[in-house]
């Protein structure tokens, strides 16, 4: 199983560069950073894992930007980004602004897109209403994979149409990098098993993960995909224990993302010193 590692991506805390030598120097798989371009200050949408919205959550740089940064200081960690919210952005500078950065990187891009959960943030900018956020995600994601496939590129769909554009670099990984769901719900879960590539949802307790991995491979298999070719990416914002990890590691995980917060640097580094330690015992 590979271990990975995710920020909050703030600059005042840490340079990306910096985190993702780290992390390749003690021989972690992957870094990852997801985003919010804005926050709505309003208050109206509570946050998920109740309270106030963390302040690390004011205070996250673009995930492209950074990941370039880490791409350029590394040589194997591969860049995650996860999650990509791909309603809030514009189809085609997102597919190449993914294409770039796998192409700089040399095909190091891991990708989760997924829809978020602040309902307010959403509806500043997306074209579809929330009720259709996962219809509307399928249609921009088969959008892009149009724009990757396709020398001259075109797509009709419901809030997406546009006819033989050009759009350049392709990703260097063919077709594409997978293309993981960063989904936890039913309905979301729903669409990873209909047409995910991977599934990443989140956990924050091993010890219950294993029926919901169980019901995932049964609704894959009655729809005559293969669960072995729907890998499992886990993101967790607990702190696992070296037997909780390989609890995942059983179960037939890919890889646990492990989210590092906004640590600064004299918190992080013997953090990731303690669990370079265990990273031989996953393989």
């Amino acid at each position: 199983m590979k271990l990975g590692y995710a920020t909050m991506n703030n600059l005042h805390e840490g340079r990306p560069e910096e985190t993702a030598r780290a992390l390749e120097e003690r021989g972690f798989e992957s870094f990852w950073i997801g985003e919010h371009a804005h926050l709505p200050g309003s208050g109206r949408i509570p946050y998920p894992r109740g309270g106030q919205i963390p302040e690390a959550y004011k205070h996250m740089a673009d995930p492209f930007i950074s990941l370039a940064l880490a791409g350029s200081a590394t040589t194997k960690l591969k860049l995650g980004l996860g999650v990509v919210l791909v309603l809030e952005r514009d189809v085609f500078t997102t597919a190449k602004a993914i294409a770039s950065l796998d192409q700089l990187s040399g095909g190091r891009v891991l990708l989760s897109v997924g829809v978020g959960w602040n309902r307010e943030e959403f509806e500043n900018v997306a074209l579809m209403p929330w009720a259709k956020r996962y219809a509307g995600m399928k249609e921009y994601m088969a959008a892009m994979r149009a724009l990757w496939r396709e020398e001259l590129s075109s797509y009709q769909g419901e809030w997406v149409k546009f006819d033989r554009e050009w759009s350049n670099p392709k990703p260097l990984q063919k077709p594409w990098p997978r293309l993981y769901l960063g989904v936890a719900g039913p309905v979301g879960t729903r669409h990873a098993v209909e047409w995910g590539e991977g599934w990443n949802p989140i956990e924050q307790v091993p010890a219950n993960f294993g029926p919901k991995l169980a019901a995932f491979k049964a609704a894959l298999r009655e729809k005559g995909r293969d669960p072995d070719k729907v890998p499992v990416t886990v993101l967790t914002f607990s702190d696992p224990s070296p037997d909780e990890l390989k609890h995942y590691r059983d179960l037939g995980v890919e890889r646990v993302v492990l989210n590092g917060g906004s640590q600064d640097e004299t918190k992080k580094l013997p953090r990731l010193d303690k669990l370079a330690e265990i990273l031989p015992s996953l393989g």
